[in-house]
């Protein structure tokens, strides 16, 4: 992996925290939830302006690609409404390089070397980790921890369809523009059938999760839609879960959540991950 992708990658790690973070520390959840979905709305356009449409050959990816966000981002609100970030983001997040790693070697042909896959599972077992040293309280929600499972299923899988798709588009920007448009008619969509309400205080209560949390979304998954198309899928998919580091220390120090000897050394083993992912292709 190049320096160039390995920093897009870790970018965009800090920018998907900072938005999980909102979404979670906020007293309405949904509400921060549909202002970082919606918010890509203005990135995007202005991103559209300035890059060609993606080849025909990639409407199929975008569709699936919708479809697998809307479930992403139900099924991560879900999650947050009865798990503590420090435990659904670690689940979520860990369990999706594994599922991206096993189905590109397995099924698309994809070869990694053994130093990749050991650093994949590295990374995967350091996210993993985080949740299961939580404490008695964090491992009896296990329905949290089901919720938060399922989330990572479908990051897995549209990371591969957006990954793939990004290629057969020939621009990562104005794929990833239009499904981000798409994915956002969708979500308001979806409010606008269960939740009206959240849509009318879109413009006031979450303006500033719309400006912010929208744009951070958008430049997150941007850099990484990128750096599909120039490392394997699986690679930048563990490099990119190492957002829990970033994770972890906004949930220690924005919202009281306990710091342990226990996920010390879980970021450690991430950590290591992270460094044999660096040099693996050097």
């Amino acid at each position: 992996m190049s320096g160039t992708v390995f920093i897009a990658v870790l970018t965009a790690a800090l920018l998907h925290a900072s938005w999980n973070a909102l979404v979670k520390g906020g007293a309405d959840k949904r509400l921060n939830m549909a202002g970082v979905v919606i918010g890509h709305i203005p990135a995007a356009l202005l991103v559209l302006c300035f890059v060609p449409a993606p080849d025909p050959a990639s409407y199929p990816y975008l569709l699936a690609g919708m479809l697998l966000h809307f479930g992403y981002q139900w099924f991560l609100l879900a999650s947050y409404k009865i798990g503590d970030l420090t435990q659904v983001y670690p689940i979520a997040r860990g369990s999706a390089p594994l599922l991206v790693a096993l189905v590109s070697v397995g099924f698309l042909g994809v070869t990694l070397a053994k130093i990749e896959l050991l650093a994949i599972l590295i990374i995967a077992a350091g996210i993993l980790s985080i949740a299961l040293v939580r404490g008695a309280d964090g491992l009896r929600n296990r329905n949290a921890a089901l919720l938060a499972l399922v989330t990572g299923c479908f990051i897995a899988s549209y990371s591969l369809v957006d990954g793939l798709g990004a290629r057969q588009a020939g621009t990562a920007l104005g794929f990833y523009g239009w499904l981000g448009i798409a994915n956002s008619i969708i979500f308001a969509i979806y409010l606008a059938v269960t939740t009206p309400q959240t849509l009318r205080d879109l413009p006031g209560k979450g303006r500033m999760v719309f400006l912010v949390g929208g744009t951070a979304s958008f430049a997150a998954y941007a850099l990484v839609i990128w750096s599909f198309t120039q490392a394997p899928i699986a690679l930048v998919t563990a490099l990119r879960e190492t957002s829990i580091i970033f994770a972890l220390l906004m949930g220690v120090g924005l919202m009281g959540e306990r710091l342990s000897l226990g996920k010390v050394l879980s970021t450690m083993v991430t950590l290591l991950g992270v460094a044999l992912l660096r040099f693996s292709r050097s």
